[in-house]
């Protein structure tokens, strides 16, 4: 099993949108980043995903979510009235990828960057040295100590 972060501005799309998605299960798309797109492409299915809600006063790791479904290529690339359209995408060799994810654990409680920080064991997880990258590897001690912090209950 992999573990990772995906950040999202709640704004556009929160914690409680997956939730209340129909078995708490959404893509992940419009993701237009190589490196985040080449890590999407090594999930697995069953890996584990803190969903982070950055881009607001007090950024914060909201609750956990899994990999249901692993990379297949984002429909809105194609799209010319999507938002992430890329007329560059060849749809024979597409660019861009999605997974789906589902909403799996509740935190008692956020984790915030601030408390992140004052962990001296996280200070080279990658969400402090690739900061504006969306979607980022977590390592097992980073995820040990992270859901450590809280307790987790499943999703209802």
């Amino acid at each position: 099993m992999k573990y990772w972060l995906m950040k999202t501005e709640p704004d556009a799309y929160s914690w409680d949108d997956l939730k209340s998605e129909p078995n708490h299960t959404d893509h992940w798309d419009g993701i237009r980043n190589y490196a985040a797109r080449n890590h999407m492409r090594d999930m697995s299915v069953g890996d584990l995903v803190f969903f982070y809600h950055s881009m607001i006063k007090v950024p914060a790791i909201v609750g956990i979510a899994k990999v249901v479904k692993e990379a297949y290529p984002d429909h809105t690339q194609f799209d010319p009235d999507a938002k992430y359209f890329d007329p560059k995408s060849p749809q024979d060799n597409p660019r861009w990828d999605m997974v789906n994810i589902q909403a799996f654990q509740e935190l008692d409680t956020e984790v915030t960057i601030k408390e992140l920080k004052a962990i001296p064991e996280l200070s080279e997880m990658a969400l402090f040295r690739i900061s504006r990258l969306s979607v980022q590897p977590v390592t097992e001690v980073e995820w040990k100590l992270i859901t450590g912090m809280r307790k987790l209950q499943p999703v209802k």
